[in-house]
């Protein structure tokens, strides 16, 4: 058979489905990858095969409308949700004519694109194949399918369609227990596998240390100055710690913390090893940043930095797992307050791991793969 995945504008998106996208392989399919330029790199270093669609980016898509005028984000929440969504179906919309080409070439016998890739139920229902929509996270509020909905009005138009096409199945690497309530379905459970860029291992990564180990991230894509000043208060919060801090950071961006080289250990690191000998991690709240260290058993203290995180990084929390401060919390005092806090009380780690058993029950990517061919042949 051939499988089609569709990906993203950022690293995470290629992450998720790439061990979904790998088990077709090994079992025999034909499988593509079809992303935006700049994750080109990031798709074939885990080793899948590419297709270019759009030389636009993320950002270009999200702030600057169809004929190019730039738009500003919304205050309100609601609809920040929707200008997002409209961002993600320009994307959708950019996407259109090399898949198309690509579809006409290459024919698929099914379509899997992320949670937010909505030229993949368009294009699967252009070429009458079944699609799969795959979670890349923690899952994403439905206002963000509105706004999309909305931006894609005319090639929804031209399919006869008021609406965005149906799923045939999702795939969620979601736990169960971590799922918003009111998640659509219907629902095949996904053992989530980390995937991150790797590089050259030195003992001590893997190695247990001494003492507590804390790792401060910002996630993978931090550059701006702002985003280093995010980093460096949260680094700062727990700088005074009796405990080992590494930050994992880009290396450019790690040049330019400001950190005691003799306590502090910064640059890229693959936070699907290092995680192992975490006692804590204290991050920004994404996605694949969060399930890799379920994945791991290792307690977070969630300082989300954007609005739709804020959901799911409360949803961790409730289950015992995490912390979580909402913006009005996150004052230096609180930050290493909650880090105290977490390492403080073992009730923490033994819920994450509890999650961590959560995820190892979940069926793994080989056996989904089954439910792609199945779906297929129906």
């Amino acid at each position: 058979m051939k499988m089609l995945f569709l990906t993203g504008g950022s690293p995470a998106t290629v992450f998720a489905p790439a061990p979904l996208a790998t088990a077709a392989r090994l079992a025999g399919h034909e499988v593509l990858v079809a992303s935006p330029d700049e994750m080109v790199p990031f798709t074939s270093a885990v080793g899948l095969p590419t297709v270019p669609v759009t030389a636009g980016t993320m950002r270009g898509f999200m702030f600057a409308d169809r004929d190019g005028r730039a738009l500003d984000l919304p205050a309100d929440p609601g609809e920040r949700l929707r200008f997002n969504g409209r961002g993600f179906g320009r994307f959708a919309a950019a996407s259109l004519p090399a898949l198309r080409a690509l579809a006409a070439d290459w024919a698929p016998d099914l379509v899997v694109g992320g949670s937010l890739c909505y030229a993949a139920p368009l294009l699967a229902a252009e070429v009458g194949v079944p699609f799969v929509r795959h979670t890349w996270d923690l899952g994403e509020p439905p206002g963000i399918d509105e706004g999309a909905a909305d931006e894609l009005a005319p090639e929804l138009s031209a399919l006869g369609l008021d609406g965005l096409p149906g799923t045939d199945l999702w795939v969620d690497i979601c736990p169960p227990s971590l799922r918003a309530a009111d998640a659509p379905g219907p629902r095949q459970s996904m053992r989530f596998v980390p995937y991150n860029e790797q590089r050259a291992l030195q003992p001590w990564m893997y190695r247990a240390p001494d003492r507590p180990r804390v790792c401060v991230t910002a996630g993978s894509r931090v550059s701006h100055e702002d985003e280093l000043a995010y980093l460096q208060d949260l680094l700062d919060s727990v700088a005074d710690l009796d405990v080992e801090l590494v930050v994992a950071a880009p290396e450019a961006v790690a040049r330019g913390l400001k950190a005691d080289p003799d306590r502090v250990r910064a640059g890229w690191i693959p936070l699907d090893v290092l995680l192992t000998t975490c006692r804590l991690i204290v991050h920004h709240g994404g996605g694949q940043t969060s399930l890799t260290a379920l994945n791991a058993g290792v307690p977070q203290l969630l300082i989300p930095n954007i609005p739709k995180m804020l959901p799911p990084c409360e949803r961790i929390s409730a289950r015992g797992a995490a912390l979580t401060l909402p913006a009005d919390r996150q004052s230096p005092a609180e930050l290493r307050a909650a880090a105290e806090e977490i390492l403080g009380a073992p009730s923490y780690l033994a819920r994450a791991r509890a999650v961590r058993a959560e995820i190892a029950r979940q069926p793994g990517p080989a056996e989904v793969v089954a439910r792609l061919e199945d779906l297929a042949r129906g």
